[in-house]
């Protein structure tokens, strides 16, 4: 299965651009702002929460993060006047981090004032290794500023992550889907498991927030046994799943109870988010493609 991802990733960047917009609609709301307003409305009426992401990574540029920034804005005006139940989540490198670190920090604040006076949240999230560091260090840095809106990812495919989350009070807990050496990484999809319930037993034994952020259903298994042990209610963690992956499982969650939230990435930089996010892990790739496979087949 390995050898059949990578093969449909090499061949990606010669599929047609309408094709992989096709294939990308049901995990992207759509180009633009109100078509994210739209998809959150629907998953709010399911008993959902959403996350916004406004797409756009790697800026080198300090027009284009300050593009970012406003459309973030833009959001958080959006979810108040449309009554959404609805946060974001931001990417450092949207925002300048690759060029100056202290732009990047001048945006994020702002994101976090503007988010507090509306009663709102930001998460931060993380990216591949390179920025690691950096993202902990802003995550701390405005939490001891007194900004307890503010959370940050953790991907359990690193291997520091255990130590990294000491003292976190708001974290999202993913497996991570940057492909990182094996220096650094747990590379069999075992360990990367393992990694993820010890330091989900860490926040929760700490008192964290924690969005436990996975469609593996080990793994879900894991996590609602953690918190029925030890009797934690809904204000103490919550699901969070990506659009259009396994909606059935987090209706059921619903369903049961449970607190679930999904990212919701919209913009106009989909082509690219679509093709780095299949290149940068051939497993989803896969993914995609026999989900695809299948929702034709019942068709």
């Amino acid at each position: 299965m390995a050898l059949l991802d990578r093969a449909i990733v090499r061949v990606l960047p010669a599929v047609p651009r309408g094709l992989v917009r096709r294939l990308s609609a049901r995990y992207i709301a759509g180009p633009t702002l109100d078509d994210a307003a739209r998809v959150v409305r629907q998953l709010n009426a399911q008993g959902k929460l959403a996350t916004i992401d406004v797409l756009g990574e790697e800026i080198h540029d300090a027009a284009a993060a300050g593009d970012i920034a406003l459309a973030y804005h833009g959001v958080f005006a959006r979810i108040d006047d449309d009554r959404l139940d609805a946060n974001v989540s931001i990417k450092l490198t949207a925002l300048g981090l690759q060029l100056d670190e202290r732009l990047c920090r001048m945006h994020v604040e702002g994101l976090v004032r503007d988010a507090r006076e509306r009663g709102n949240f930001v998460r931060i999230d993380m990216e591949d290794s390179s920025t690691t560091d950096a993202t902990l260090r802003l995550y701390h840095e405005l939490r001891t500023a007194g900004h307890d809106n503010v959370g940050v990812v953790l991907q359990a495919r690193l291997r520091r992550t255990l130590a990294d989350a000491t003292g976190l009070r708001n974290v999202r807990l993913c497996k991570g889907i940057y492909l990182e050496p094996s220096t650094i990484a747990y590379q069999d999809a075992g360990e990367i498991r393992a990694s993820f319930r010890e330091t989900l037993t860490m926040l929760l034994d700490q008192g964290s927030y924690v969005g436990v952020a996975t469609h593996d259903e080990a793994l879900i298994q894991d996590a609602l046994r953690q918190v029925r042990e030890r009797g934690l209610t809904a204000n103490r963690y919550e699901f969070q799943m990506l659009l259009g992956v396994r909606p059935e499982r987090a209706d059921e969650l619903v369903g049961a109870g449970q607190r679930v939230r999904i990212y919701v990435p919209f913009g106009t930089h989909w082509y690219e988010y679509s093709l780095r996010r299949l290149q940068e892990n051939p497993a989803i790739a896969g993914y995609v493609a026999a989900d695809t496979v299948r929702r034709v087949r019942r068709r």
